[in-house]
């Protein structure tokens, strides 16, 4: 393909030349000019992240006039009583004096805007002392137990009520219980992501009588799929309790929360993205597995780990179909198998501190348990589509100079072309289009 470039026509006739001449000022005129800032004024630069000092007086004031408002009323004025009221009155006081104390300096909206950012953020703290508290409770009260070593590797075969807690401990639980949450899962993973597939790439009347049945599922009683599992499984096929039926109990609480949460992070995933699929020739399932799943990973492990929260910490479905024993049980299909869950409810029905104290303990390992499990899911799908890990850049880099040195050896292997008719012999040079000397 050829270009041609025409030089600019010169001017036919004066007439023509002043038109231009018209043309282009009043061109320059049109035209935006830059001003000159060195004469405009700099304003102080804002600390957005920051609080100001009468943000941090007026939260100061606030809370010093919170706690001395409830202090007069839990101690002089008022007959109240109780720590929890006293927090929630001193609460709503600094919440009242935060208000009129930014009211004197700022407006309505202003004031609606840093009332509600208290309100989140004392929210937020909140949940996390609830949490912190729930934790450190536990540990503290289950630490006599987790400090002996036979807790982790003996069963409560041989340990009486009372024994000291150098005695026994809760290592047929912790099988137990992951045995029982692998089984779960095992059926849980590949039917939740599969239905949650067809919800969306399928679709139909009776995808959708499927989801309102999911739906409804995420709020049926853990009891109910024990007594579902006790009556259509142990009395009709086994008669006799097992950690197979257990795992089916529990896998009747996972799957709507799988289904639920992998049905929304699917609708989350471009359109774009599978019409393109499409567009290139791709099949439903190459689309599917290539592009919607590695999409929507991280997602789905979070779908995961929220059903796995949900079946791991269950109790009375296991007590129904798994039963309770003291002894080591490794076989899933044939007596009965207890989890950790159900060993804490064992255990602290008990009065006496020792088995409280192995019941706080055990549930100190059940939590532990949860958080390694959700740190191995995360580190197995925790990051995005198309973002790799430092090994898996290396590999793609190594990859590419590989692929860069077998183009160069194709190019340096081509070193005799025939630029005509094939036998007149003459050579090129394979980086230039110049021919060389005809060959002799």
């Amino acid at each position: 393909m050829t270009l041609t470039i025409e030089p600019p026509r010169a001017a036919a006739s004066g007439t023509a030349d002043e038109g231009s001449a018209e043309a282009e000022g009043s061109e320059s005129a049109a035209r935006t000019s830059i001003p000159d800032r060195s004469a405009s004024e700099i304003g102080a630069r804002r600390q957005i992240r920051s609080a100001r000092m009468d943000d941090r007086y007026a939260l100061l004031g606030a809370a010093a006039g919170a706690l001395a408002l409830a202090a007069l009323l839990f101690g002089w004025i008022a007959p109240l009583s109780g720590v929890v009221g006293f927090v929630v009155v001193a609460f709503l006081a600094f919440i009242i004096f935060y208000a009129l104390l930014i009211s004197t300096t700022a407006d309505r909206r202003e004031v609606v805007d840093r009332v509600m950012t208290v309100v989140l953020a004392s929210s937020g703290v909140i949940l996390f002392s609830a949490l912190l508290f729930v934790v450190v409770f536990t540990m503290v009260r289950g630490w006599p137990a987790l400090m002996n070593v036979n807790f982790f590797f003996q069963d409560m075969e041989f340990a009486g009520p009372l024994d000291g807690l150098d005695v026994g401990g809760i290592a047929h639980a912790i099988v137990g219980t992951l045995i029982q949450i692998g089984i779960a899962l095992a059926i849980s993973i590949p039917l939740g992501i599969v239905t949650a597939l067809f919800l969306n790439e399928i679709g139909g009347r009776f995808a959708r009588f499927v989801r309102t049945i999911v739906d409804a599922m995420t709020a049926l009683p853990s009891i109910v799929a024990g007594l579902f599992i006790y009556s259509a499984f142990i009395l009709v096929f086994t008669n006799q309790r097992s950690g197979f039926a257990a795992a089916l109990a529990i896998t009747v609480m996972m799957l709507p929360i799988i289904i639920r949460a992998s049905d929304v992070v699917l609708r989350l995933v471009a359109g774009n993205l599978r019409e393109a699929s499409y567009a290139l020739g791709a099949s439903r399932w190459r689309t599917v597995w290539h592009v919607v799943l590695p999409t929507a990973r991280s997602g789905l492990v979070t779908a995961i780990i929220l059903g796995t929260a949900r079946g791991i910490g269950e109790t009375s479905p296991v007590l129904l179909t798994s039963g309770i024993t003291s002894a080591m049980n490794t076989n899933p299909f044939e007596g009965p198998m207890i989890s950790l869950p159900l060993q804490v409810f064992t255990f602290v029905a008990s009065p006496e501190p020792n088995f409280i104290a192995r019941g706080f303990g055990t549930a100190a390992v059940l939590m532990l348990l949860v958080v390694s499990l959700f740190a191995i899911a995360r580190v197995l799908g925790g990051r995005g589509a198309g973002e790799l890990s430092p090994r898996q850049r290396r590999a793609a880099l190594a990859r590419s100079r590989r692929d860069v040195e077998r183009f160069d050896a194709a190019v340096a292997a081509r070193t005799i072309e025939t630029s005509g008719y094939a036998g007149f012999g003459y050579q090129r040079d394979p980086h230039s289009a110049r021919p060389l000397e005809e060959s002799k």
